[in-house]
């Protein structure tokens, strides 16, 4: 194992871009630690993404989501899939620092919303009836915010391999730390 300047990884990106999937893969080629966010914040809390948005407010839970992931991102050698809107909360991704690398999984709307299918209820910014509107103009609102990430990777229409390939290409141009597999 070598020492390296990345010792923790981020993913951002819309729903259904494959966070949760490709960060646990990634953990895994890399012997770290994985970490959702959201499901951090469902199990600690014992409230669902949904309860949070609808009784306690938006605001409420993304001040959870700050809280959690800062308490995550103090730790080494993890890989955290965000949710969704974490990376459009201005400053996020500009204040992680030289061992974080984010990384920012594209997809488009129409693939996001065939990926996580016609069950909205853990999605609560999105409407049945809206589903494609909706998702096209959160996606839209959220693009600048994801384009700050440090390396961008197109999902669409890619395996969760072939996406984990490509970034742990990527990091061992970055010469992190990682176990033989």
């Amino acid at each position: 194992m070598t020492e390296s300047a990345v010792n923790r990884v981020v993913l951002v990106g819309f729903m259904g871009a494959g966070k949760t999937s490709v960060g646990r893969a990634l953990a895994a080629q890399l012997g770290w630690r994985f970490f959702d966010l959201d499901h951090e914040i469902v199990s600690r809390s014992g409230r669902s993404i949904r309860d949070w948005f609808s009784d306690l407010g938006e605001s409420a839970f993304r001040r959870e989501e700050a809280s959690v992931a800062q308490e995550l991102l103090s730790e080494d050698e993890i890989v955290l899939a965000t949710g969704g809107g974490w990376a459009a909360e201005q400053g996020r991704l500009s204040r992680l620092g030289a061992s974080t690398l984010s990384i920012w999984l594209e997809v488009d709307a129409e693939e996001s919303l065939r990926r996580v299918g016609s069950d909205f209820t853990e999605r609560p910014l999105l409407s049945r009836d809206r589903g494609v509107q909706d998702a096209r103009g959160l996606l839209e609102s959220r693009r600048t915010a994801y384009a700050l990430a440090s390396l961008r990777v197109d999902t669409n229409h890619k395996s969760v391999e072939d996406v984990t390939l490509h970034i742990i290409e990527n990091l061992e141009l970055s010469a992190v730390k990682t176990e033989p597999k």
